[in-house]
């Protein structure tokens, strides 16, 4: 009765708070706030969903299970021996094999469930099945467990150390072995009995992704040789000490290449061979931005390549491998014939931008979304019709035939022990949707399973029959449920994760609308938060999300949270927002993806003009009362807009930017800018900082101070340029102790109060 008095005390003083409106220090506790909400769902071997989630009693997120429909804790021998960074099945699905915290483990679906096989200080790792043999890499060798037999077996002998020279032996060495016994046992001492395979020497290069294939006679695996980059560093000036402390972080663009090679060894002849890709198609195209420079290139030699794989078909007679080139620019899928160490190309896929797409990846050292779907037929992911789609290929029959089409993205498969059957997450009915089908491949039928407007995040039990997913809507925060696949109804909500203060207030669901881009060519998708008519007070704003390739005008629950409620924040003070999906934004096919080619800030920035232009004409907002914020990328595009397009802007604010795309990292800008010694054009007219003598509209910079991905340097730099050219209308806020994404809510707090302040003095009307 106490508890039950306490909570209606706790309801009635939210509801008097926010008849009152929200405040900013509200919004900024995040999940304190709104409520720790289920993440990283995961089904175990044995059908148990597992998801990490936080409640009133925990200190920290943990990870709980459903039993009976509830929601129960993992207990002490759970939370050691549960297969929670994943696991693999054996042939049969009978058995998973993999690590966890560094050991080895198998998990006995029918009958001792997890069972710790190996537990070694020697970290485990690269966990795969061959046949019904284990096999696994520790301490950069290859180990084989047998348990038939209770037996281990080391695989492989990888030496640091380089090949031996052969030398013409001295008449003291031979002189020395003969006389000495001790000499003799010393050189037999490495492998006494001769047990240990022979030594393969790689030097300095570190081992990668070694397979076994099924029947057990070759291994595969690639050898990195490392390029000795030159690393950045943070100082962090708030310490316990009192002294100033650097920390490393990432190298910047144009970072020499880690290069790797593909060997394939024989286990029976103790013999390894590198594989040569040397006659891959266009591997040394040249590209064509070379073009715009007035140095000839009459040939060009490709940076290196990555390997994915292989993968073997369900009786491991075939296998294939996928390739990316490290400009990340072409991708390969080959056949692989590993007796001979030879290859038959399979699939090509080029793109002059780069390659990437959901189910491919934009990171070519993240594989692709590929699998078997019989003894012959695999299926992999393609945007060769303008979308991400899925096609399959039959070996036998040398075809390639596309199983989904349409103008929707394919972004997640669940395979299934139906060999006919996928489950697939596509936004087919909206862009800002992601939906549940059931795609039959032999019909390459698509049945709706779960496609209500928002987001589905779906995992399935063994034998399909039970989908557990998580799901959210536009004002619906994340929470757990559970449905029947072939019942209509049945679905079971089995969380509830949110705070009453958060479900006191009424929140808005934003319209998702579109307008006509600048340029004519497309319809671009935004979030619009229109105050009430009573309220309305002619000002408007822009925000911009981060990440690029990353999608905000949609009908979920926003991974920006925080901004969404501050959003709904303005909206009760009469604002106007708008939250676009400009171009380079994900879930708009490959076009859209790659229209900031080498010019970040170009038709990007173009859509948020187009968005003036709709809040202006469809909104009836006043021109000259429209700010523009956002933080990441989103704080570079605001950096653009007032830089480029001077006096568009009434004020922006721009977030942990990026002021000059040269300091940025390798990984993510190389794919859009090439690097500045080959595309030098690119990166000039990409960054803001080349710009500044245009600043005139009021400028707001914050920045955490230990940022290791947009680094402090950054704004350091432009504001030393401000400063030489005597720009006075711009301030920064820096925050002592936070890195890219803030941690504290008393610095969320800050930055937002110092936003909201710089929108009521320069959007105020006048």
């Amino acid at each position: 009765m106490i508890k039950l008095f306490i909570l209606l005390l706790a309801l009635i003083t939210s509801v008097i708070h926010f008849g009152q409106g929200l405040s900013i220090p509200q919004i900024m506790k995040g999940e304190e706030f709104v409520g720790y909400l289920p993440e990283d769902l995961q089904i175990m071997p044995n059908d148990v969903a597992v998801f990490s989630w936080k409640q009133n009693d925990d200190d920290e997120r943990v990870y709980y299970k459903i039993v009976h429909d509830q929601p129960v804790k993992l207990n002490e021998r759970e939370k050691l021996t549960y297969p929670l960074w994943g696991y693999e099945w054996n042939t049969d699905h009978t058995k998973a094999a993999y690590a966890y915290r560094g050991n080895l483990f198998v998990w006995d679906v029918e009958n001792d469930g997890p069972r710790a096989i190996v537990i070694n200080s020697k970290s485990i790792h690269g966990v795969g099945w061959a046949g019904d043999l284990i096999y696994y890499t520790q301490d950069a060798n290859v180990f084989q467990y047998n348990a038939e037999k209770g037996t281990i077996t080391q695989l492989t002998n990888f030496s640091r150390s380089n090949e031996p020279t052969e030398k013409p032996e001295s008449f003291l060495d031979q002189q020395q072995s003969d006389l000495f016994e001790f000499i003799k046992k010393k050189e037999g001492d490495e492998d006494e009995y001769g047990l240990l395979p022979k030594p393969i020497y790689v030097g300095d290069q570190s081992l990668k992704g070694a397979v076994l294939s099924p029947d057990g006679e070759y291994l595969t695996y690639s050898l990195i040789e490392s390029a000795g980059v030159e690393y950045t560093e943070v100082t962090h000036h708030v310490t316990a000490s009192g002294y100033t402390k650097q920390s490393k972080a990432r190298p910047k663009v144009g970072r020499a290449e880690d290069q790797h090679k593909f060997f394939v060894y024989h286990l029976e002849e103790q013999e390894s061979i590198a594989f040569d890709f040397s006659g891959l198609t266009n591997l040394n195209q040249i590209p064509f931005y070379f073009s715009d420079y007035d140095n000839e290139h009459d040939t060009y030699n490709n940076k290196g390549l990555v390997f994915h794989g292989p993968y073997f078909n369900p009786n491991g007679e075939k296998c294939i491998l996928e390739i990316k080139s490290l400009d990340n620019k072409h991708r390969w899928i080959v056949d692989l014939d590993l007796k001979n160490a030879s290859y038959t190309e399979i699939e090509y896929q080029h793109d002059e931008a780069w390659i990437g797409g959901p189910g491919i990846s934009g990171w070519n050292e993240v594989p692709g979304n590929i699998g078997w779907i019989n003894y012959n037929q695999f299926y992999f992911q393609s945007e060769e019709s303008g979308y991400s789609h899925l096609y399959t290929y039959d070996m036998n029959k040398e075809v390639k035939e596309q199983i989904t089409k349409g103008e929707f993205e394919i972004h997640n498969t669940f395979k299934t022990n139906d060999k006919e059957v996928l489950f697939v997450v596509a936004n087919k009915t909206h862009p800002g949707n992601r939906g549940v089908y059931k795609l039959n491949l032999k019909s390459k039928k698509l049945s709706e399973v779960l496609v209500k407007d928002g987001k589905y995040e779906p995992r399935f039990s063994k034998d399909a029959k039970i989908c557990y997913y998580l799901y959210s809507y536009k004002n619906q925060p994340t929470e757990l449920f559970k449905k029947p696949i072939n019942e209509k109804s049945g679905n079971v909500q089995l969380t509830q994760s949110l705070t009453p203060e958060f479900k006191s207030y009424n929140w808005y669901a934003p319209e998702v609308i579109s307008f006509m881009s600048v340029d004519a060519l497309y319809d671009v998708h935004a979030r619009l938060y229109k105050p009430d008519d009573d309220k309305k007070n002619g000002a408007g704003v822009i925000f911009v999300h981060g990440a690029g390739y990353l999608q905000n005008a949609h009908n979920y629950w926003s991974l920006y949270y925080r901004e969404y409620m501050f959003h709904n924040f303005l909206r009760d003070k009469g604002y106007t927002i708008l939250d676009i999906d400009y171009r380079a934004s994900e879930g708009y096919g490959r076009d859209w993806r790659t229209a900031i080619y080498r010019h970040m800030g170009g038709k990007d920035l173009l859509d948020q003009l187009g968005g003036r232009d709709y809040l202006i004409e469809e909104q009836n907002i006043d021109p000259n009362r429209i700010g523009i914020y956002g933080g990441s990328y989103g704080g570079f595009i605001t950096l653009m807009a007032l830089l480029t397009e001077p006096n568009k802007f009434a004020c922006g604010a721009a977030l942990r930017s990026v002021t000059d795309w040269a300091h940025y990292n390798h990984e993510y800008t190389s794919n859009i800018l090439n690097t500045p010694e080959e595309d030098s054009v690119a990166f000039y007219r990409s960054s803001p900082i080349n710009f500044a003598e245009n600043l005139d509209d009021p400028l707001l910079i914050l920045h955490g101070m230990v940022d290791d991905n947009v680094q402090f340097q950054d704004v350091v730099r432009l504001s030393q340029r401000f400063i030489e050219l005597g720009k006075e209308n711009w301030e920064m806020a820096v925050y002592p102790v936070e890195p890219h994404s803030f941690k504290t809510a008393s610095s969320w707090t800050d930055e937002y109060t110092r936003i909201y302040k710089l929108f009521e003095t320069y959007l105020e009307k006048k």
